[in-house]
C-alpha cells in the first residue's frame, strides 16, 4: 500500500512539475514577441497665409455749418453831437510854483552836517541773553568821506547794576560797523567826523 502511495505521488509531482514548466515556456515566448508596429498618420504643417494687418483711424469731422443766406442787418453809425465849444474860455496855463527850498544847509550837492541813513541792531549776545544780563554800551567811531565808519572803540559798557561789563562790546562794535551816514559836507567837499559816539541798549524782552 506504501508503494502505491509513493508511486501515484511521484507520478502527480512530475505531471505538475511538467505543466509548471510549460506554462512558464508559454509566458516567455509571448513576451518575447515583438509588437505588432501600428501604422503612424503623418499630419500635415499647417501654414497660416501672410496677411497684412492695416490699422485705420477715422474721425468725425464735423458737419460745416450753413451759410446764412440773408446778410446782417446794417446797423446805422451813433449820431453824436459836437458840443460847442469857445476856446477863449479854456485856461491853459500851467500853475507856477515857487520854490523857497534853501539846500544850502544839507542839500544834496550843498554844506551840510553828518546824517545817519542806516542804523543797525546790534544781536543780543547768547552768554548775556542765558544769564539774564542787561546794559548798555557806548561806542566812538569816525564817519568817513563815503558815509561808512571806522576805528571803532568801546567807551564805556555798564550792566543794570551799574558795574562795568565787556559782555556787549563785541556785539555793539559789529553793529556800528555796519553804520551808513551822509557825510559832512563843507564847501562842496565830503570830509571826515571823528568822535561820533552811539549808545547801544541791551535789554531782554519781558
Amino acid at each position: 500500500m506504501k508503494l502505491v502511495r509513493v508511486i501515484i505521488a511521484a507520478v502527480l509531482a512530475v505531471v505538475v512539475t511538467l505543466g509548471l514548466l510549460f506554462l512558464m515556456h508559454s509566458l516567455i515566448n509571448s513576451d518575447l514577441k515583438a509588437d505588432e508596429q501600428e501604422e503612424q498618420t503623418r499630419i500635415e504643417d499647417i501654414r497660416m497665409p501672410d496677411t497684412e494687418i492695416e490699422v485705420r483711424y477715422e474721425t468725425a469731422k464735423p458737419d460745416k455749418p450753413e451759410t446764412p443766406e440773408t446778410p446782417p442787418p446794417d446797423i446805422p453809425e451813433p449820431d453824436f453831437e459836437s458840443p460847442d465849444i469857445n476856446p477863449e474860455g479854456l485856461n491853459m496855463t500851467a500853475p507856477s510854483l515857487s520854490s523857497d527850498i534853501n539846500v544850502s544847509a544839507g542839500g544834496i550837492g550843498g554844506d551840510g552836517e553828518y546824517l545817519p541813513i542806516v542804523k543797525v541792531a546790534p544781536q543780543y549776545p547768547r552768554r548775556a541773553a542765558q544769564r539774564g544780563i542787561e546794559g548798555f554800551v557806548t561806542v566812538q567811531f569816525t564817519v568817513t568821506i563815503n558815509g561808512s565808519t571806522k576805528d571803532v572803540v568801546v567807551i564805556e559798557g555798564i550792566d543794570k547794576d551799574g558795574d562795568e561789563t565787556s559782555i556787549f562790546d563785541r556785539a555793539a562794535i559789529k553793529a556800528a560797523e555796519k553804520f551808513k551816514y551822509k557825510p559832512r559836507v563843507v564847501d562842496g567837499t565830503p570830509i571826515e567826523v571823528p568822535g561820533v559816539r552811539n549808545r547801544f541798549v541791551f535789554e531782554l524782552a519781558q
